[in-house]
């Protein structure tokens, strides 16, 4: 565990071996959040739509079904209040 000073501006350096680990190289992006009483800092992928594909390739089901299928509930609701 490392404890880092802020500077005036509230900047901290992430020490090498902290940013080896999780794989943060010079000028990537990283993603800063409040959750709760601390801050979390994570690396956003270089291209999200390679990182991204196939997310949800456990989903069981198709997605596209789903969707439709509560389209199609949706139009119904829709219809009968018009009805």
């Amino acid at each position: 565990m490392a404890i880092l000073t802020t500077s005036s501006k509230g900047q901290v350096v992430i020490p090498k071996k902290e940013r080896d680990k999780i794989g943060i190289a010079p000028g990537a992006k990283v993603l800063v959040e409040a959750v709760g009483d601390h801050i979390e800092i994570r690396p956003l992928p270089e291209n999200p739509i390679d990182y991204l594909c196939g997310i949800f390739s456990d989903y069981p089901g198709s997605l596209t079904e789903a969707l439709l299928k509560e389209r199609r509930e949706e139009r119904k609701r829709e219809e009968k209040k018009f009805a």
